[in-house]
């Protein structure tokens, strides 16, 4: 059986230190999960470090566990960076989920001119929320030791202006000459990848991220969703990446 993973505080852990899980997660472990004394389970600090262990005592709302190995998520090279376009319904939250899923490193919210979902500040504020505990709840079931970065949302010039800090931006668009496959990745570096919502990307905004260097690429003969294109896109870079 799989171990289960939680999320918690973990200050420079050693084999043999006790680590004690409480809050949510400890409230989640114990009466959902129903993590008895005797299991083996992981706790990540979200940050790349983790530690694997016995839980020795269960409380009414926390367990406590001892430390049997430290654990690393290996560094890459490369560093992935997913802009998406809001879109609407459980759409972008699909998206966060899967790109979380495949070890995407952040995730920028981008209202686009054709996103029918507009961010008001407060509106905003819930939208990250959400996202934002997707992104945990997403990191536990895939077995990450790293939540990714949900930033505040980047408006087009914004985004334009990031470009220009990347080692290369893929625009993912339908009617691009290249196809992603043409493009040879940096070996290092950050790669950024622009998702359009479901009114796609307009033209002012393609024009936008070409002038500041992006490279619009097609991923597929077809036209993919919103909630699909980023994750596509990062599953098709990656493996560009290990060749």
């Amino acid at each position: 059986m799989t171990e289960a993973l939680f999320l918690g505080d973990l200050h420079d852990p050693s084999v043999g230190a006790d680590i004690q899980v409480m809050g949510d997660e400890g409230r989640h472990a114990v009466s959902v999960r129903r993590i008895r004394v005797g299991e083996t389970i992981l706790v990540a600090d979200g940050a790349g470090t983790a530690v694997r262990g016995e839980v020795t005592e269960v409380g009414r709302a926390d367990l406590r566990m001892r430390v049997s190995e430290v654990l690393h998520t290996a560094d890459k090279p490369r560093r992935y960076v997913v802009a998406q376009g809001l879109a609407k319904g459980d759409r972008q939250e699909l998206a966060v989920e899967t790109m979380t899923e495949l070890g995407v490193d952040e995730i920028v919210p981008w209202p686009a001119s054709r996103s029918v979902v507009k961010w008001d500040p407060e509106r905003a504020q819930r939208g990250l929320t959400r996202w934002r505990s997707t992104a945990r709840e997403a990191t536990k079931q895939s077995r990450r030791f790293r939540v990714p970065v949900v930033g505040f949302p980047m408006g087009t010039r914004e985004l334009a202006e990031r470009i220009g800090q990347t080692a290369l931006t893929l625009v993912l668009h339908e009617d691009a000459e290249d196809s992603l496959g043409d493009i040879e990745l940096p070996g290092s570096g950050e790669i950024m990848m622009i998702v359009g919502p479901e009114g796609g990307i307009a033209p002012e905004e393609l024009d936008a991220f070409f002038a500041a260097g992006g490279r619009p690429v097609r991923l597929s003969d077809g036209v993919l969703r919103t909630s699909t294109a980023g994750v596509v896109a990062l599953a098709q870079v990656q493996v560009l990446a290990e060749r």
